[in-house]
């Protein structure tokens, strides 16, 4: 897997042909989903389908989203797929406190799995930051903008910019990679989706949830560095090659080690072009 995954495709796991279709569609990272996009009279079909898709392993790296810890197909759902070789994480739904992530961790998942949780209410975000410290197992922590929309009352997408904000900064600060960006659920609006991953990109998401392959190539160019991101990059990296320490550019900007940093993380990703 790329050490800089931009697309996290989601496929429903009472539908193993679409979960296969989605291995081939070019997403870093297949989410079989057994929560929301799971009816309840379905939920033991999607579980045992997803444990013997993961019999095998699969061609990308595949994550499983259970059901919610507090729900009555939790325990289930984790005995049948987290033992699976196929398996390379969890995603935990629903998320409000570092307990549920240390429970999970200590008794249902494998030693080692990755956790991923996603906070969708206003306690979990919240919790952000104590919950991304949680445990060792847990390897990232992202938004479930539906559930926390309608948990906030949020009339309008700038009504989640704070939690947003919250969650990448409680990311970073406990040393994980920054989150991707939570779905754009009208899977027609290509224009809207670059616009919305334009602005997540300024927030500071690296990536994001797709619901349908036409939006994987929008996602990839839109976190992509353009062109002239790595020309100045290479400028940077160049300089700070040749000479130690802060330094000014011909060009008026500033270099020091956090701007080295950044370029650097720049011409990392431009390797995907």
């Amino acid at each position: 897997m790329t050490a800089f995954p931009l697309t996290w495709l989601y496929a429903p796991g009472d539908r193993p042909h679409v979960v296969t279709k989605a291995l081939t569609s070019g997403a870093d990272i297949v989410v079989v989903d057994l929560e929301d996009a799971v009816a309840p009279d379905r939920k033991e079909y999607a579980r045992a389908a997803t444990a013997e898709l993961l019999a095998e392993l699969p061609p990308v790296p595949v994550h499983v989203r259970v059901n919610a810890l507090d729900s009555p197909w939790a325990g289930q759902d984790l005995a049948a797929v987290a033992p699976a070789p196929g398996l390379c994480a969890l995603r935990l739904p629903k998320i409000a406190s570092p307990a549920e992530v240390v429970r999970t961790a200590q008794h249902a998942a494998p030693a080692g799995l990755p956790l991923y949780a996603l906070l969708e209410t206003a306690l979990g975000v919240e919790q952000a930051y104590a919950v991304a410290t949680a445990h060792p197992s847990l390897r990232g922590i992202a938004l479930g903008e539906a559930d926390l929309r309608a948990d906030l009352g949020a009339r309008d997408d700038a009504g989640l910019d704070w939690s947003r904000s919250r969650v990448i900064v409680a990311a970073r600060a406990a040393g994980l990679p920054p989150p991707a960006q939570s779905v754009h659920p009208d899977v027609r609006d290509l224009e809207g989706l670059a616009a919305s991953c334009a602005h997540g990109r300024a927030l500071g998401f690296l990536g994001r949830a797709a619901i349908h392959p036409r939006q994987l190539p929008v996602i990839e160019r839109a976190f992509l560095p353009t062109q002239e991101e790595i020309e100045q990059a290479e400028t940077i990296v160049k300089a700070a090659a040749a000479e130690q320490g802060a330094q000014a550019l011909p060009d008026g900007r500033f270099v020091d080690t956090a701007v080295v940093t950044a370029a650097q993380r720049t011409l990392s990703l431009a390797r995907r072009r």
